[in-house]
């Protein structure tokens, strides 16, 4: 007898988009969080999006998601990043009002009929032979289910680091969830240790922000969300300072006393996130690093120092940040510091992210071993869109390198693995002019069974809309060309061109159209590319295959197909370490298969 059709393990973005993916797909859930105020907490940096990362979040978006709607309804900044370059590599960020967020995705769970929330620690999974059926909870809960999504973040075994302070928690001032990462290590889960860390949070009126140089936001706030309308928000400032000698002297002259190089810490960091003790280790020739101080919200006094995380002690954190310029009488509110955590190696997943050592068992974010809100909320949907269709008994939605930065993502996880914390970047994705910001829904929205009929219905009066764009360039006429072809001009953009009828379209609508014209060539270049890819993707390798048959295959190539199980030919192709001769052999064994030979 199950209590629930599928149990959530954790509140943070992973476990939001995967709580509401399955419940919204018809199924009675609970998710199990260790605290419902710190539901959708901003841990860190108080923003979504990025460069990649936003790319990431209108995607959640346009396969039904969450996660755009709340940014959204929240942020004090907007901006463009990359303006100046081209498409590919632009992307949406906006500073959010992180207390407005988290409350706001606790609301939107709560109003959820199919979805229950529930306040405990999860310490041990309950299995009928290799297959999930429940988990254990702290306090003596046997809470049965027929599948369960795990997104733990930085909370399984974590431990953080202030100096020589170390405290069993996931986060300052809240508890680890301890039990979890023995009981999985015991069931035969390859279970390893990372490391992130978050800045101090200083008083806002002890800052002098005459020496502060002013960044500030887009003036016209543009959505995430393919749903929503206009943005009406705060546009609030975000400042710049920068570190100097005597900032770098002092870490140096206490980089002993970090846990980092004290061997108290052995999980791996985020390389391309690093600590200020880091940056002055690693980089001994910079003079400055630029460190930017924004605001966690509107109601709050805390300022984010974006880019000076730091696990060296209090007294230390104080010396080194009062050097900085406007920050000379600081008052630091929360320290910075390191946290440590188990995660589960996600070579151990298939692609659509179940487990392969437990049947029923979805697993998602920082506990694959990413980092970031918009990679766990990626990871969240496709576990919970999967977690739903396995509850339908339909073959799991498997998104590739070619539709989305979700698809590189979780293939670069799945067919490569980790041993860093994972993060999304625009030059992982080879179809990056395809996979564009503003094209997000084109691609995604009609593959999602968790879109709604809403949504479905936007998406197709967009497509309309774009189309009626197209006709009305091509009767415009100017210097013997119609707007199509003068749109093909580097310096001719849609706005220029004068056709009053234009103006009912909305400015994305418009700009996608001119970005498919003006890259159209690459873009055709980059279609035939991706044909090439989804030819081996569509080489299919049986789930039984035996690799042991194969004459003429490396020991090391055999043992990697053994290991990671690549569904198809693409993949395997993918598999570090990998020749090209043994992927020649495996096509050929391939080929008497589907002979019968």
């Amino acid at each position: 007898m199950y209590d629930y059709d599928a149990i959530v393990i954790g509140g943070g973005h992973a476990g939001i988009e995967a709580s509401l993916a399955v419940s919204r797909m018809g199924f009675k859930t609970l998710m199990i969080t260790q605290s419902l105020d710190a539901i959708g907490r901003l841990s860190c940096n108080p923003a979504i999006g990025g460069l990649a990362k936003g790319n990431l979040v209108r995607e959640v978006d346009a396969l039904g998601g969450e996660m755009a709607h709340l940014i959204d309804s929240t942020m004090i900044q907007f901006r463009i990043l990359n303006r100046r370059r081209g498409p590919a590599v632009q992307a949406y960020r906006a500073q959010a009002d992180k207390f407005s967020y988290s409350r706001l995705a606790k609301e939107t769970l709560e109003k959820e009929s199919s979805l229950e929330l529930f306040m405990d620690t999860v310490v041990d999974i309950i299995l009928d032979g290799t297959r999930i059926t429940g988990v254990v909870t702290e306090r003596g809960w046997r809470i049965y289910s027929k599948v369960v999504v795990l997104t733990t973040g930085t909370f399984m075994s974590g431990k953080i680091f202030i100096g020589e302070y170390e405290h069993e928690s996931g986060r300052l001032g809240e508890e680890a969830a301890k039990g979890l990462g023995d009981a999985l290590r015991a069931k035969g889960f390859h279970v390893g240790r990372m490391k992130t860390g978050t800045p101090a949070r200083v008083k806002k009126s002890s800052l002098d922000f005459t020496r502060l140089e002013v960044q500030d936001g887009d003036e016209e706030m543009r959505p995430f969300s393919f749903l929503s309308g206009s943005i009406e928000r705060p546009n609030l400032k975000c400042y710049i300072t920068y570190t100097n000698e005597k900032t770098h002297q002092i870490i140096r002259d206490n980089i002993h006393r970090s846990p980092l190089y004290g061997g108290r810490i052995v999980g791996k960091g985020p390389r391309y996130c690093p600590s200020i003790e880091d940056k002055v280790v690693r980089f001994p020739e910079r003079e400055r690093h630029q460190i930017f101080v924004e605001p966690e919200g509107e109601g709050t006094e805390e300022m984010y120092l974006n880019g000076l995380s730091s696990s060296l002690p209090e007294s230390v954190q104080h010396e080194f940040i009062r050097t900085l310029p406007g920050l000379e009488n600081v008052v630091i509110m929360r320290p910075a510091y390191a946290v440590e955590y188990d995660y589960l190696d996600p070579l151990d997943l298939y692609p659509s992210l179940e487990s392969k050592i437990v049947s029923n068992l979805f697993i998602a974010g920082q506990t694959n071993g990413t980092s970031g809100y918009e990679e766990a909320a990626a990871q969240g949907i496709v576990a919970g869109i999967n977690a739903a269709l396995r509850l339908e008994g339909k073959d799991s939605l498997i998104l590739k390198r070619s539709d989305s930065y979700i698809g590189v993502l979780i293939d670069d996880l799945t067919t490569k693995g980790t041993k860093e914390p994972y993060r999304m970047f625009t030059s992982r994705a080879e179809y990056r002019l395809f996979l564009r910001n503003d094209n997000a829904d084109a691609r995604l929205t009609m593959l999602s069974p968790l879109a709604s009929d809403e949504r479905k219905a936007a998406f197709k009066e967009k497509m309309s809309h774009i189309e009626e764009i197209r006709c009305l360039l091509k009767e415009k006429k100017e210097r013997g060309k119609n707007g199509i072809e003068l749109l093909r001009e580097p310096d001719v953009t849609i706005e220029s061109l004068s056709i009053p009828e234009m103006d009912r379209f909305s400015p994305e609508e418009k700009e996608q159209v001119e970005l498919d014209l003006k890259y159209e060539g690459y873009l055709k270049r980059q279609e035939r590319e991706i044909a090439r890819f989804e030819k081996n993707e569509s080489v299919a390798i049986p789930d039984d295959f035996d690799y042991d048959d194969v004459d003429g295959l490396s020991q090391e190539s055999r043992e990697k197909f053994k290991s990671i199980r690549p569904k198809s030919v693409g993949q395997a192709g993918r598999i570090s370490g990998v020749r090209v001769s043994d992927i020649a052999v495996l096509q050929v064994a391939l080929r008497g298969v589907r002979s019968g030979k």
